[in-house]
Order: structure tokens, then C-alpha cells, then sequence
């Protein structure tokens, strides 16, 4: 079996979440990540969560290192540096979340480095970029959530401000870093050059939000904030409850849709009546087109909803929790769990992780080892970069 980065071999400066989950993916591609640590805790996100039973091991972190190589390296000690410049001479990518200049005080950054390796590709991972008026400010997800209007765009008119419950601006970038990285290897590939790219969790942020962006730059009006309703406005979609309590969101927001859907349900009565014929009039009626809808949903559970409305074609699907989405026999079918082994875990050492979202139609992305124990391959890397036993010892007692 063979994965399109097998072969790729990434150094790995990152920690916490965005960087990591970028290197992540690439690890499910089939690159070697050595994951470059800090002696003593390593990683803050191997001690992330209350339960310290997971220290060392914390979910969080088994979720976006599992199949990595970690070493430890203190970047202040010259022989920490001259075997971080050993690993960067043999690397085809760098990936690194410092604040900007922090590399450069090391020493390692791209400037520095990229003469070890022709084609290096070396990856950024910052809160506002590597340059500009914010460069130096400190980020971190719910922050970026708030300075890129992202959290002005939950919930309803005249409601306060709503953080997204998941770190989502540090998966979109990593996956937008993970994006990049690809891309310049392909170009690498073609013109054999090397890339500096600068990804800033702010920028991928707006454009991870180009449906919100780009119609206020066009029209100059600003995004109306509208709760469960659709990006379309429509009071066809939305979330109605059902006979069971149980909640659906619907999303008719097509004319098609609407004709159908009024035929499925037994309310043919809706396509001749003045107030529903278009999109325009259901949205002047709004209120009396949303009374006809929760009282139909009233006359069936949600998950019978769910299946009778999908199977004709016209979306909608059942409100469901997290436990209940990663318990849906569709992911099996889908690979989207992956299975490992991880020793020492308090309560259960076969556990489950997510896939990076798609299939090939051969050899689909995964990952089969653990996430590494911190410092797990100090020796192998160490004696592969060709320091000799006394020098991997001094090596090791540095980052003890």
C-alpha cells in the first residue's frame, strides 16, 4: 500500500493545535512527521483537560499525533540547534507555530535553514502573519474567533456574541497549512523550488468566511445575523421540532425544492396559495409559513422525518449531539474512525480516531502507530543524524 506523501519527510516545530493538525493530515497522507518537543512536558496539549489521569496522553493530543516520531531538542543549547539543523537538512517540509522572530532567535528560521536543503518548504503558522501592524500579537483560537467576526455571526439579531464550541479556527488552519504545504510541493515537483509560506489563523479565518465576506464587499451591506434559519433566508429552512421532542433542520431553499417538498408532505395547498408561490413571497410570510411547518412536523418523530424527507430528495436531517454523530454506523462504512492501540491509557487502550474526511478510491488516508511517548525516538533520530554515542548521551541529558 502506498500514500501520496509517502516518502515526505516533515520536521515538526509545531504545538498545540494548529500546526499540528496541518502535520496531522500530511501524517494520514503518509509523510514521516518527527515532532520536535520541549524537554520535560513536551507538547501543552499532552496535559490538555481536567482529567490528569491522561496526562502524557491527553485526547486532545492522540487525536492530531498519532503516527508521529517525537524527539526532544532545548533550542537555547548549541547541540539542541546543530541537531535541529541536522533534521531540517534532511526534512522536505518545516512546519513551526512560534510567534514570528522567535525562530530566528534560534537561529532556524527560513532564512537561516533553507541553504540545508534545496527545495525546502518551510510553513509558518502565526495569528496575524509574518508581517503587518498585528505581527507580534499573541493568538490563539476563541481570540481569532472574536477579532474576524466570526463570533458576530452565530445566533440571532440582537443576540451577544457566540464562540463556535470546537477550536474551528485552529482545524481550518491547519487544514489551510496542510492546503499550502501540498501546493508547494507539487510546485516543487515541477520547478524544483522552495517555498516560505506564511499561514495566519486571521486570513484563513476570513477566508474560511468568504460567503459572509464577499457579498458585504460586493454590496457593501453587512451580514444579518439569523439563527437557525439558512444562509438563504428562507423560512423553509430552519429547525422545526417534531412529534418526539426530538428537533430536524430543514433546508429547502430551491423553488424545485419547495414543489417537491409541499407534494411529499400532503400540502399542495402551499403551491397555489399567495403568500408561499416563490421565494420572495415565503419570505415576506415568513412567520406564517414557519406556523405551517411546525405544526406538520408535529405529526411525526424527527428520525422518521429524517428518512422519509432525504429518501425524496429534499434535505433534512435529525439534530443530533456529538456521541450520536461519531456513533452512526455510516462512519464505519465511511472510514471515518480510525482504530488504535495506545498502552497505558487509564481506562481503555483501543480507541478510536478521526480520518481526514474523504476517500481514495485506493489506499485511503490513515495512520496505524500510536502518538508517540515524549521523546519516544530520541536515539533512532539522534544516531540517524550521525551523532556519535557520547554526543546522542549529551543529547539526551539536555532534554531530559
Amino acid at each position: 500500500m502506498s500514500r501520496p506523501l509517502d516518502g515526505i519527510r516533515i520536521a515538526d516545530f509545531s504545538h498545540v493545535m494548529a500546526g499540528p493538525f496541518a502535520t496531522h493530515l500530511l501524517r494520514l497522507l503518509g509523510a514521516e512527521v518527527i515532532k520536535i518537543e520541549a524537554p520535560g512536558r513536551g507538547d501543552a496539549m499532552r496535559t490538555y483537560g481536567a482529567d490528569r489521569r491522561y496526562d502524557g496522553m491527553a485526547p486532545a493530543f492522540i487525536g492530531i499525533n498519532a503516527g508521529k516520531k517525537s524527539i526532544t531538542l532545548d533550542l537555547k543549547q548549541p547541540l539542541g540547534k546543530e541537531a535541529a539543523r541536522r533534521l531540517i537538512g534532511t526534512a522536505d517540509v518545516v512546519v513551526e507555530n512560534f510567534r514570528p522572530g522567535v525562530m530566528k532567535k534560534f537561529g532556524l528560521d527560513y532564512a537561516s535553514v533553507c541553504e540545508l536543503r534545496p527545495g525546502l518548504i518551510y510553513c509558518s503558522v502565526s495569528g496575524y502573519g509574518q508581517n503587518g501592524p498585528r505581527r507580534d500579537w499573541p493568538a490563539i483560537d476563541n481570540i481569532v474567533q472574536a477579532t474576524s467576526g466570526m463570533m458576530s455571526l452565530g445566533g440571532a439579531a440582537g443576540d451577544g456574541p457566540a464562540r463556535v464550541g470546537f477550536p474551528v479556527v485552529d482545524t481550518l488552519t491547519g487544514q489551510t497549512a496542510a492546503f499550502a504545504i501540498v501546493a508547494a510541493l507539487l510546485r516543487r515537483e515541477r520547478q524544483g523550488r522552495g517555498e516560505h509560506i506564511d499561514v495566519a489563523m486571521f486570513d484563513a479565518s476570513l477566508a474560511f468566511m468568504t460567503s459572509a465576506i464577499v457579498p458585504y464587499l460586493v454590496t457593501g451591506k453587512p451580514p444579518e445575523r439569523t439563527g437557525n434559519v439558512g444562509y438563504s433566508g428562507q423560512p423553509t429552512s430552519g429547525i422545526f421540532t417534531a412529534q418526539d421532542r426530538r428537533q430536524v433542520s430543514l433546508g429547502v431553499v430551491q423553488q424545485a425544492q419547495f414543489e417537491a417538498f409541499a407534494r411529499e408532505v400532503g400540502r399542495p395547498q402551499w403551491l397555489s396559495d399567495a403568500r408561499f408561490r416563490t421565494p420572495d413571497l415565503r419570505r415576506e410570510h415568513a412567520h406564517a409559513m414557519h406556523e405551517e411547518l411546525e405544526q406538520l412536523f408535529r405529526e411525526a418523530p424527527a428520525a422518521q422525518w429524517e428518512a422519509r424527507l432525504s429518501a425524496a430528495g429534499i434535505p433534512c436531517g435529525m439534530v443530533r449531539d456529538v456521541t450520536e454523530a461519531a456513533s452512526l454506523p455510516a462512519l464505519e462504512e465511511r472510514r471515518l474512525k480510525i482504530g488504535l492501540r495506545v498502552p497505558h491509557l487509564p481506562e481503555r487502550e483501543d480507541i478510536e480516531i478521526v480520518n481526514a474526511g474523504f476517500l481514495f478510491s485506493e489506499d485511503t488516508p490513515g495512520v496505524a502507530a500510536a502518538p508517540p511517548r515524549l521523546g519516544e525516538h530520541n536515539d533512532e533520530i539522534f544516531a540517524a543524524l550521525g551523532f556519535d554515542a557520547a554526543e546522542c548521551a549529551a543529547l539526551a541529558r539536555r532534554t531530559a
